[in-house]
C-alpha cells in the first residue's frame, strides 16, 4: 500500500521539486539584498530566481486547466508554497530523514527519459536555469520531504471501510456510467477541399465495400483492407464511447443501432462511413467493489493533506519568516 500512496502524493512531490531549490543559510545568502530574495525562513533564503522558476511552472500548470490567471494571487500562492516547503524540509532534517544519492540519480534518469533526445533535455534545463548538480540537489530535497511525509503521516493514516462506503453512497453521482456503445467502422476519407469528382470516387468506393459486407464478407476484414482511418489495423474497432465523444452524425447512428447491426452509409466531415455496433452498455452505477480502493486512496490523500497543512501552520507560527514580495502582476 505504501507505493500506491506515494504515487498519489506525486502532486505534492511536483510542488516540492519547485520549492526546495536553495535554502542554504550561508553568509553569502544573508548578504543578499531584498531584491535578490523573496523570503527568509529561519535564516534559509528563498531567492528571486527560485521564485520566478516556481511561478513559471505554476503558470504552465494553470494554463493547462484553461482557467483565467490572477497573477497577484498566483504569486502569493507560490510564495506560501515555497515557505511551506522550506519549513517541511527543515522539519524533515530535524527528524533525521535521509535519501540515498543512488535513489536521486535514478530519479533524475527517470525524469530525463521524458525527453525525446538529449537536445530537448538540455533545452529544458537551460530554460529552467538549472544545472545538473542543482537539479540533483532539488530532487534530493523534494524526495527528503516526500519520505518525511510518508513516514510521519502516510504510513500511519488509515481509512475504514465504513468511511469509504459512506463516501460512495453520499457521492453516487460520481460513480454513474453513461450509456456506451462499442462500434467498428469502415471510413473512406473525403478531404475538406475535395472536388465533386473526388467525393464521387469516395462514395463509389464505400458502396463497393457495402456490397461486399451485404454479401457476407467479414466486417473486420473489410475494415483492415479498405478503411482509411487509424482504427483500420484493429479491424475498425473504436472501442467503447459515450455520447459527445464522436461527431454528431456518427454518434446519432451508432446509438440507434442494435448490437450486430451495420448502418447504411453515413457522411461526416471525415468522409463516408459504414458503422457496425458490436456491443452496448446501458447507463449504470459503478459497483462499490470496483471503486473501493480508489475511494480509500482518495480519502487517505485528503486526510494526509489536511495533516500536512496543519503541521505547516504550526511550524510557521513557531518560525521566523520574512517576506519581501511586493504586489506583482
Amino acid at each position: 500500500m505504501k507505493s500506491k500512496t506515494l504515487t498519489w502524493l506525486s502532486a505534492i512531490a511536483v510542488a516540492l521539486l519547485l520549492i526546495t531549490a536553495g535554502w542554504q543559510a550561508s553568509a553569502a545568502d544573508k548578504e543578499q539584498t531584498s531584491e535578490d530574495k523573496v523570503a527568509v525562513v529561519n535564516g534559509a533564503v528563498i531567492t528571486r530566481v527560485e521564485f520566478d522558476r516556481a511561478v513559471s511552472f505554476a503558470k504552465q500548470r494553470a494554463l493547462q486547466t484553461g482557467k483565467p490567471l490572477d497573477d497577484a494571487r498566483l504569486n502569493e500562492n507560490v510564495l506560501q508554497q515555497l515557505v511551506g516547503g522550506a519549513l517541511l524540509y527543515q522539519e524533515s532534517k530535524k527528524e533525521g530523514i535521509e535519501v540515498d544519492q543512488k535513489a536521486v540519480d535514478e530519479k533524475l534518469q527517470q525524469w530525463k527519459k521524458q525527453f525525446p533526445n538529449e537536445e530537448e533535455y538540455e533545452k529544458a534545463m537551460s530554460e529552467s536555469n538549472l544545472s545538473v548538480p542543482q537539479m540533483k540537489e532539488d530532487m534530493k530535497k523534494g524526495m527528503t520531504i516526500q519520505k518525511f511525509i510518508a513516514e510521519r503521516f502516510v504510513d500511519k493514516t488509515t481509512v475504514s471501510e465504513k468511511d469509504i462506503k459512506a463516501y460512495y453512497e453520499s457521492h453516487s453521482n460520481l460513480f454513474q456510467q453513461p450509456e456506451q456503445v462499442q462500434a467498428s467502422h469502415v471510413l473512406i476519407k473525403v478531404g475538406p477541399k475535395a472536388t465533386e469528382s473526388e467525393k464521387g470516387e469516395a462514395l463509389k468506393k464505400i458502396k463497393e465495400v457495402q456490397e461486399k459486407q451485404k454479401k457476407g464478407d467479414d466486417f473486420a476484414k473489410l475494415a483492415k483492407e479498405y478503411s482509411q482511418g487509424p482504427s483500420s489495423a484493429k479491424g475498425g474497432n473504436l472501442g467503447y464511447f459515450k455520447r459527445g465523444q464522436m461527431v454528431p452524425a456518427f454518434e446519432e447512428v451508432a446509438f440507434k443501432l442494435k448490437p450486430g447491426e451495420v448502418s447504411d452509409i453515413v457522411e461526416t466531415k471525415f468522409g463516408y462511413h459504414l458503422i457496425k455496433v458490436v456491443d452496448k452498455k446501458p447507463e449504470s452505477t459503478v459497483p462499490f467493489d470496483e471503486v473501493k480502493e480508489r475511494i480509500g486512496q482518495y480519502l487517505k490523500q485528503e486526510k494526509v493533506a489536511k495533516e500536512v497543512r496543519q503541521l505547516v501552520d504550526k511550524l510557521r507560527k513557531e518560525a521566523t519568516v520574512e517576506t519581501f514580495l511586493k504586489n506583482e502582476s
